[in-house]
């Protein structure tokens, strides 16, 4: 008997919140045995078995969820540790895309610290190369003025992207956190310049959004003191942002989980003349209504919580209550997306240093089980 063993999956499953049964067969692909205990979202996919939602080469995993991993002392510990070790152990788990968030490792690490260069990007193409990963994408920094300088670091940025063999070149970030429209009118010329630059390279120019990006734009009504509009047409920042970028050049990635957040906190705006109007959210209608400017998801998983702000905190993929069978079959083109699974709370700290990849093979069985 492995006591040791026995202890981390205790500990594992309370910190999912689910019971032993119910962690048991998601992660051997055995849900529907557990289809009276388990959670709805583990359960209701496997369920349904149309056909699968996510095709085994398209389940991701962008490289922040385990960032613990990569950026740990491999001299300190017997655990996977910086970029080649972890690709091994999430090619093991079943991954097939890989998002990064950034090039920095351990400096013990074999390659060191820094492989944002041509050398450690060629390092990082052979570790993906022999453990049949592809990369799609990286949470890098987009340009927010357009001179020579910044037009040579995003070249330079590129080339790297296409030294992995990326298929896009993106940002963790909004285009612009203001409310107001003045600053996304100055955003989007800046990202139809460098979509098309990106397109130069082969390469779709992508922004991941959050919450915000989704609430409603600060664009009509008596102007404050500072001359800044106080009220909305009801226009959301993004929906905007669509409207006036390239659908050729310029592409999103959207966070189904702060998608969610935005139905949840971003329902009413004030109208023009000081009305409230109530306009509800629905993430999967306005993926569908432009679908092929969504090639990336993340997937990341919401439980349910009314009494934070959020509405929603961040769980494993499958614990939580975010209807992704639903999501992933109302949005069109079945199969056609990127999902890389997120969890920002992955990492387990010195208490569980093991967690996050843990997670990550939890997550993936869950990712393969969905049916729609």
């Amino acid at each position: 008997m492995n006591t040791d063993n026995d202890v981390n999956l205790s500990g594992l499953v309370t910190k999912l919140g689910l019971n032993r049964r119910q962690f048991l067969a998601a992660t051997t692909g055995m849900a529907a045995a557990a289809a009276v205990t388990a959670p709805s979202a583990v359960a209701g996919p496997v369920g349904n078995a149309n056909g699968i939602l996510i095709p085994a080469p398209r389940r991701g995993i962008i490289l922040y969820t385990v960032r613990d991993a990569v950026s740990r002392d491999p001299l300190s510990t017997n655990l996977a540790s910086g970029f080649k070790e972890v690709l091994t152990e999430l090619a093991k788990i079943g991954y097939k895309q890989i998002e990064f968030a950034g090039y920095r490792q351990h400096a013990n690490s074999e390659g060191g610290a820094d492989l944002n260069n041509v050398a450690g990007a060629t390092l990082l193409r052979s570790w993906l190369d022999a453990n049949g990963l592809e990369a799609e994408g990286n949470h890098g920094s987009i340009p927010s003025t357009v001179t020579d300088v910044t037009i040579s670091q995003f070249d330079t940025a590129c080339e790297i992207a296409n030294i992995l063999g990326m298929g896009h070149i993106g940002t963790g970030n909004d285009p612009t956190r203001s409310a107001y429209l003045a600053d996304w009118q100055a955003a989007a010329p800046v990202w139809n310049f460098f979509g098309e630059r990106a397109a130069s390279h082969g390469l779709k120019l992508y922004t991941h959004n959050h919450d915000i990006a989704y609430s409603f734009l600060l664009d009509s009504g008596p102007a404050d003191a500072l001359g800044n509009p106080t009220r909305s047409s009801g226009i959301r920042r993004l929906e905007w942002f669509l409207a006036n970028t390239d659908p050729q050049n310029v592409y999103l990635e959207m966070d189904i989980f702060w998608a969610h957040v935005a139905q949840y906190k971003h329902h009413t705006y004030i109208a023009a003349d000081g009305s409230s109007v109530q306009s509800v959210f629905d993430p999967a209608a306005l993926v569908a209504a432009q679908n092929k400017r969504f090639p990336l998801f993340h997937a990341k998983d919401g439980k349910k919580n009314s009494a934070v702000a959020n509405g929603y905190d961040i769980v494993a993929f499958g614990a939580g209550d975010i209807d992704y069978s639903t999501f992933l079959g109302r949005v069109g083109s079945r199969g056609s997306h990127n999902p890389m699974w997120e969890q920002d709370t992955a990492p387990g700290g010195a208490l569980a240093p093991a967690q996050s990849l843990e997670l990550a093979k939890f997550s993936y069985d869950n990712l393969a089980a969905l049916r729609g």
